[in-house]
């Protein structure tokens, strides 16, 4: 007190301006260490390079990016969130990769009255009955990527379907959404362990049920370890598999090489999409990181570029429901093309078939090849009532 009665008036606003122009602090909680830390580090440098393509602003308003690894662990995740909230004062966050994460953090997030906006997890908890108004997904919800791949299996024909996927609750979530859309006989349903990295008897109970087609979701390094077990196994040129975009990233094609060509996947993104923001992206991305690029990355890009299209109408989150509102009408241009919010403030977009090809410098790559479906929301968004 002392101190302020030696100042003047005009030094005291001066003061008070230094003391308003502080960056507004966005904290991210992912996954960056272990055999899925790309996925995490791929959304923070995603989010990272919207800024500095902005000069370290995002819609105008400078902000600063705090990362933490939540080590694939929901406790972590929510510990991280709690002590951001209460020292740092953060009341905007972002960043979280796996739903056993997502679920036990987020709602510690937005009960205390702060906004969570996810870059990926979506589970099916939190996109219907447990929505919230300060909860919003740039990604997807979990069960609709997966309500694509067994539309694809659909379209392609197959009559009969193996599916896998790890038991946490984007597993539960994958398997619903293929089942709920593929029209055909389920012939065989495992679940197997998260961090699991052994699929031999996974391998000989597909053989044995010898189906049409297999859909598996595993992300990361389980999801390369799996196909690289499947071609092994000599699966891959008997029985063809359909996968949504988790099973077949960037990284993991650039893993398994030749052993993906053929596999079909359903997907919202890919690097060959023709649009100007996903031409500017994906030209940005290799000229700071120069490593393969995955949808993770996307969707880190366009949930700050989305954060960016808010700030830019709000200044700032004074008034936390004026940047609601602007969060809710996405006035931004997505890198995977049409974009809007369904009632529960997920996605409402399309989806489209790949395919893993031979280049033209002969190294297997991801190809557009289609639409599977338009304008798809959720099956949860009846069931939010905000």
């Amino acid at each position: 007190m002392r101190f302020k009665s030696f100042l003047s008036a005009g030094a005291l606003a001066l003061l008070a301006t230094a003391v308003n122009a502080e960056p507004l602090k966005i904290g991210m909680i992912t996954t960056l260490s272990g055999p899925a830390g790309y996925l995490g580090q791929d959304i923070r440098d995603a989010f990272q390079l919207a800024i500095d393509m902005e000069g370290g602003k995002l819609g105008g308003v400078d902000v600063e990016l705090l990362v933490e690894d939540d080590s694939l662990n929901p406790g972590s995740g929510r510990q991280i969130a709690e002590r951001m909230m209460s020292n740092e004062g953060i009341e905007l966050f972002t960043g979280i990769v796996f739903s056993n994460v997502a679920g036990a953090t987020v709602p510690e997030i937005v009960d205390n009255g702060a906004f969570y906006i996810s870059p990926n997890a979506a589970p099916s908890n939190l996109a219907g009955r447990g929505c919230h108004e300060n909860y919003f997904v740039v990604s997807w919800q979990n069960d609709s990527l997966h309500e694509s791949a067994g539309q694809y299996a659909n379209d392609l024909g197959h009559k009969t379907a193996f599916v896998l996927a790890p038991n946490y609750q984007a597993g539960q979530d994958a398997i619903a959404g293929f089942k709920r859309f593929f029209e055909g006989e389920i012939v065989g349903e495992i679940y197997t362990q998260l961090e699991q990295t052994d699929f031999a008897a996974e391998m000989a109970q597909i053989r044995d049920a010898a189906p049409e087609v297999v859909f598996q979701f595993h992300p990361g390094g389980l999801g390369i370890a799996f196909l690289r077990q499947y071609q092994q196994a000599g699966l891959m040129d008997t029985i063809p598999m359909v996968v949504a975009e988790p099973s077949m990233d960037g990284v993991t094609l650039a893993a398994v090489g030749e052993a993906a060509l053929g596999l079909k996947v359903s997907s919202h993104w890919n690097t060959d999409f023709d649009n100007e923001a996903n031409r500017e992206f994906v030209a940005a991305w290799q000229e700071a990181y120069d490593r393969p690029l995955t949808y993770y990355a996307s969707q880190g890009y366009d949930t700050a570029r989305l954060i960016a299209s808010a700030l830019k109408q709000t200044g700032g989150l004074e008034d936390a429901d004026a940047f609601r509102e602007a969060l809710r009408k996405a006035d931004f241009v997505s890198v995977r093309g049409d974009f809007e919010f369904g009632p529960n403030q997920h996605p409402v977009q399309d989806w489209f078939s790949l395919e893993v090809v031979e280049g033209e410098d002969g190294t297997p790559t991801l190809k557009t090849t289609g639409t599977v479906l338009t304008d798809h929301g959720d099956s949860y968004a009846a069931e939010c009532k905000m």
